[in-house]
């Protein structure tokens, strides 16, 4: 088997000594390449290579969940095609690697290594479904080019968070879970108009949604870890499924105590729930508008500020060793 391993050398919990062992590893199972990404974006351009060519079978992300969503969006350029692309697999190596531990993989990367090369050695795989999300057809945001995630995005609140923490990383801050509760707070008491929201979600064949102040967009459960809790804003949410959304309509001091408390005592049978609480689930195809442009963010990564995107949820997508 011809392999490339896609290598981010700023992968917060892995060393060089420990991506050299590792590379090692998998090196003696396979023909294996390893690349190491020297710009924003060559994950995704190292991806789409693998993806036209004609002899890799195998791509690797070693790296957070930026790293996957590069390599992801490299992979799919043209489009998804399970039975024709190169599978993919996850080496975690960031902070929180949501993707990899939603798929069951060990969250320590020499763990997670010998955990693939198993799945290898077995034959063990599967085929999940992600999201899509583009700029609206008609819409000032229609020039905005589609880009896949793997477990979530958000429109509003949650992407103000991210942006602010990448904020602080591009300052040299390391990406922890302290940081991202710290900027959720400066965020929630920034806000301006937080007691009614400017988020509506469309669908046909329903009643719009309107108002929302904060809308996740999850393709799988968890949404995301604080530490080794899971933490479930959609806990229906399944890479067997379409898209599901979790919606607030206030974010009041009384409200955000409620719902995040809930969020933080969340379960696989129970998420945030309540008068102000809007739980969708299995949505293949959606649209959330905004009256003022608010921040997107997709797999953790800040995309900038939008007015209108439409979500598909498309099942079958990308096989994955697992």
């Amino acid at each position: 088997m011809r392999a490339l391993l896609v290598v981010n050398p700023a992968a917060t919990t892995t060393s060089a000594r420990t991506r050299d062992v590792l590379i090692h590893a998998l090196a003696s199972e396979m023909k294996l390449e390893a690349v190491t990404t020297e710009y924003r974006g060559h994950a995704r351009d190292l991806g789409r290579q693998a993806a036209e060519s004609k002899d890799i079978e195998l791509v690797v992300a070693l790296g957070g969940d930026g790293t996957v969503n590069e390599v992801v969006n490299g992979l799919l350029h043209d489009g998804p095609d399970p039975d024709r692309l190169p599978g993919f697999a996850v080496v975690p190596g960031g902070s929180t690697n949501v993707f990899a531990r939603a798929l069951g993989l060990p969250n320590d990367a020499v763990e997670a290594t010998g955990a693939l090369l198993d799945a290898l050695r077995e034959g063990r795989e599967r085929t999940v479904g992600l999201g899509l999300a583009a700029g609206t057809p008609g819409t000032e945001d229609e020039a905005v080019p589609a880009r896949w995630f793997t477990f979530n995005a958000g429109l509003g609140f949650d992407a103000g968070v991210v942006g602010r923490v990448e904020q602080h990383r591009e300052r040299g801050k390391r990406s922890t879970h302290s940081l991202y509760l710290r900027q959720a707070m400066r965020q929630f008491f920034g806000e301006t108009h937080r007691r009614r929201g400017t988020i509506t979600l469309e669908r046909a064949g329903a009643d719009p949604v309107d108002d929302l102040v904060l809308s996740i967009v999850c393709n799988t459960s968890p949404w995301t870890y604080l530490g080794n809790r899971p933490v479930y804003a959609s806990p229906k949410a399944s890479f067997d499924t379409g898209l599901d959304v979790l919606g607030l309509s206030r974010m009041s001091t009384g409200a955000v105590a409620r719902y995040g408390t809930q969020l933080l005592t969340s379960s696989p049978d129970r998420g945030p729930h309540g008068k102000h609480a809007v739980s969708l689930h299995d949505l293949t195809d959606f649209t959330l508008h905004s009256k003022v442009p608010l921040p997107l963010q997709m797999d953790g990564d800040h995309l900038g500020l939008r007015t209108s995107v439409a979500f598909t949820g498309v099942r079958r997508a990308l096989r994955v060793i697992v």
